[in-house]
């Protein structure tokens, strides 16, 4: 307990204070330098204790406890690093996308009809419509590519209604996305999603070592990311580990394993599975070119985690039709998003990062909550 030197009263921890004195070298502080107090006041004492210990390396508490107590969990050193670099990767998507002539949008969130077939969706009354949170910005990007911006991203918040509660789902999160024109197919957008990742770990490790360190970890080297079919990679399971997988994907368990695998045989911490199955696809997704059962699309995995989907999309009216149809879905319920395609629409495709799992799986984190500075999750609506 410190006492106020002016009015020797008790200033508890946590208290907010004003300390004036002299900066002196000392080789075995951490900044290797101490301030010799001369003067210290309390401005705002703290009024009780705090339900943990923060001035410790580690936060002792249980994950739901300091989800309860957020703005407090957040003092500490280490919970308080994890936004720091969150914001310089979010920082580096937009900076790197901008220099390589992609413009910044902004979309609605409040949508007449998902994007994603309907499912997982929030409803709200919306005066005297129904209407919904957006699962993503998925229509609008490609309307802003058919507008002639050609290359667009948003960083912005997405709602998925979600039936979990685990250590890998949100229920509201922030997607970094970006939608391109005139691609060739989805390589073109893992070889520009390889070279955007390159960008973001570099500005990390360049800008945050000290945040680095108190989790102990080392950024990723990205040279190039290995790419696997999930055919490969079920093959591979069963071999491997003897792992049978669900039809056309990979379970949680899976993703794990072949990461595990990736990083022993490949030396990567990333691995791209392409060609999934059009039945597990939204209807935008395109057929690949050899097999029209399977799409154009891929899943980036990190450190056992899916942390990006993305692939190339229809872009002729007449397909995008028949597609949305083998979905039991009706075209006219997606008017203005066809209106587009009716006009001439370039090849096209993009892809979403989300951006708490690419934080927790970068810094090693159990659960993505831990990456939200205020997580909604099926149970949690405050802090």
């Amino acid at each position: 307990m410190l006492e106020d030197k002016l009015t020797q009263t008790p200033i508890s921890l946590e208290s907010v204070v004003m300390i004036k004195g002299q900066v002196v070298k000392a080789p075995k502080a951490p900044n290797g330098y101490e301030i010799k107090v001369l003067l210290i006041e309390a401005i705002n004492p703290a009024l009780s204790p705090l339900p943990f210990e923060i001035n410790k390396s580690q936060l002792n508490a249980r994950l739901d406890t300091l989800l309860d107590h957020r703005v407090l969990s957040l003092r500490h050193a280490q919970a308080h690093s994890i936004f720091k670099i969150q914001a310089i990767l979010a920082t580096a998507f937009a900076e790197f996308l901008t220099k390589n002539g992609f413009t910044r949008i902004f979309t609605p969130k409040i949508v007449g009809s998902g994007t994603e077939g309907g499912s997982n969706l929030f409803a709200i009354n919306y005066f005297e419509h129904q209407a919904y949170l957006a699962q993503s910005p998925q229509f609008y990007k490609q309307m802003m590519v058919g507008a002639g911006f050609e290359r667009v991203f948003e960083i912005a918040p997405v709602y998925r209604a979600e039936d979990h509660n685990t250590s890998r789902h949100l229920n509201e999160y922030i997607s970094l996305d970006l939608e391109m024109g005139f691609i060739e197919s989805e390589v073109d957008l893992m070889v520009l999603e390889t070279e955007l990742l390159r960008h973001m770990f570099e500005k990390v490790a360049n800008e945050c070592e000290m945040e680095l360190n108190l989790h102990r970890v080392e950024i990723p080297v990205i040279s190039e990311i290995p790419r696997m079919t999930v055919r490969e990679a079920q093959g591979i399971l069963k071999r491997q580990y003897g792992k049978e997988s669900p039809k056309g994907d990979l379970d949680p368990e899976g993703e794990r394993l072949i990461c595990q695998y990736v990083a022993k045989d490949k030396k990567s911490a990333l691995v791209f599975l392409t060609r999934y199955p059009r039945d597990i696809r939204p209807m935008y997704t395109m057929p690949a070119p050899e097999d029209s059962s399977l799409t154009a699309s891929f899943d980036l995995l990190f450190n056992g985690l899916e942390i990006t989907t993305g692939g190339q999309r229809i872009h002729h009216y007449s397909k995008l039709v028949e597609s949305i149809e083998s979905k039991g879905m009706e075209p006219k319920h997606f008017a203005s998003y066809l209106e587009l395609f009716y006009c001439g629409m370039p090849p096209h495709g993009g892809l979403a990062i989300g951006l708490e799992r690419l934080t927790s799986r970068l810094l090693g984190l159990t659960n993505v909550r831990e990456a939200s500075a205020f997580p909604r999750d099926r149970t949690r609506l405050t802090p």
